[in-house]
């Protein structure tokens, strides 16, 4: 019976001792599985990440300009309006900008808002699909630079100067437009390979809602090769043509050197059209003295706007009559690396005519319609920029600015006051 007790005894305690150990196992087993699980949520999270791209820019600057002169950061000069106008000075942030790109597979999100004292916009929203097959064409739509010449989609945290050239600035305020594009590349086997042809159908309003059925076209075929190891060169055509809704009957157009109206009933609800025609071309070539870079462009065309304005109206022209310009303009600008130290000069020259009808006291005459909208534009710019490091750049700049004189435009019988002074830091991520 003892002997029994016994057996019964250690045949239980061995069994409790196997079931503690199973029960461990199951808890060790248990935690494992929690740690896999908690890795495989990283990985998936880490895997998301690498599809999300963020990047930046941030340009904090000072401007001096004289008594006439147009800053782009702060409020208008405070004497303006004075018998007296003095020179003045502004403190602000240029450009505050963030941008994120998700990528999944073919298609791609780009999101980019400008961040400044003034509020905040939106600069980039649309969609990138490439072609599963061959991977040489992609479509985009949605709100992107407009495909016109070169400048226009050369980042701004790159460009030498600090502004883009008036002739821009006037034809294509705000850079960007809301449409859809199809990028065509050969491939890089192919002779044709160091073409590429970007076009598209936009709503010609720039960053601003859709009011029109007429679509503009844009268009921009450029070619760009190296030449060994140490130089390259580019090339491109662009065309634009589009329509500004005219909100009023009268229509003025030149007619010799003067303007004249045709006050139709038809044109009331018409399109004025909207022609552009471009060139632009680059070369850059490494020496001992450092990098040499030449960039240039000449656009020419038709131009609607009113009696005060020549800039693109980015929406239908209301409650004024249109005035329709035969323009051109053309900028180029060379810059200079310092050998292989981060400094770098620059100089620009860019001039805007925005009537090539007309030229000095034509402008102003009396049964002309022509103003101070109507004269010819120019800009000297010099400077110097500092690369830091890869992330802080410095530039220091300065535009002189002229402007056609005409005895009989009030306030430019002599060249304004408006020469420009920059100084600017930049951070970028």
């Amino acid at each position: 019976m003892e002997m029994n007790r016994i057996f019964y005894t250690a045949l239980l305690t061995m069994c409790a001792s196997s079931l503690s150990m199973n029960a461990q196992e199951e808890i060790e087993k248990t935690d494992i599985e929690k740690l896999e699980e908690r890795t495989s949520n990283i990985e998936n999270k880490l895997t998301i990440l690498e599809k999300l791209k963020v990047s930046g820019y941030i340009q904090t600057q000072y401007q001096h300009g004289e008594e006439d002169a147009s800053l782009k950061v702060g409020a208008a000069n405070e004497t303006a309006k004075s018998e007296d106008k003095e020179a003045f000075d502004r403190f602000g942030i240029r450009r505050g900008r963030i941008k994120f790109t998700y990528t999944e597979g073919i298609a791609s999100g780009v999101f980019q808002l400008d961040i400044t004292e003034k509020g905040v916009g939106i600069k980039d929203a649309y969609l990138s699909i490439k072609d599963p097959w061959i991977n040489r064409c992609s479509i985009q739509a949605g709100v992107f630079d407009r495909p016109f010449g070169y400048e226009i989609g050369y980042s701004s945290s790159k460009r030498e100067s600090p502004e883009r050239s008036t002739l821009f600035q006037t034809l294509f305020p705000d850079e960007r437009d809301l449409g859809v594009a199809l990028i065509l590349t050969p491939k890089k086997e192919s002779a044709f390979s160091f073409l590429k042809l970007t076009t598209g159908l936009f709503a010609g309003n720039g960053i601003k809602q859709d009011t029109k059925s007429l679509r503009d076209f844009i268009g921009h075929l450029e070619a760009s090769k190296t030449i060994g190891s140490n130089a390259k060169w580019g090339l491109g055509a662009s065309y634009y043509l589009g329509g500004v809704f005219q909100g009023e009957k009268s229509v003025y157009e030149m007619d010799g050197k003067s303007f004249r109206v045709d006050s139709s009933e038809s044109n009331l609800g018409e399109y004025a059209k909207r022609k552009y025609f471009g060139v632009d071309g680059r070369f850059e070539v490494e020496s001992p003295i450092g990098t040499t870079k030449l960039t240039a462009e000449y656009i020419w065309g038709q131009q609607p706007g009113t009696a005060g304005s020549s800039k693109s109206p980015n929406g239908p022209i209301e409650n004024a009559p249109t005035y329709i310009r035969n323009f051109a303009g053309y900028y180029f600008m060379l810059v200079q690396n310092i050998g292989t130290s981060p400094f770098s000069l620059v100089g620009k020259y860019d001039c805007y005519d925005a009537n090539t009808d007309l030229s000095g006291d034509e402008i102003g005459a009396a049964n002309s319609n022509t103003g101070k909208t109507d004269l010819l534009k120019t800009t000297i710019g010099v400077g110097a920029l500092w690369r830091i490091n890869n992330a802080l750049k410095i530039t220091a700049y300065y535009d002189i600015n002229k402007n056609e004189k005409s005895e009989n435009v009030k306030g430019y019988e002599n060249d304004l006051k408006d020469d420009l002074f920059t100084l600017r830091l930049q951070y970028k991520f």
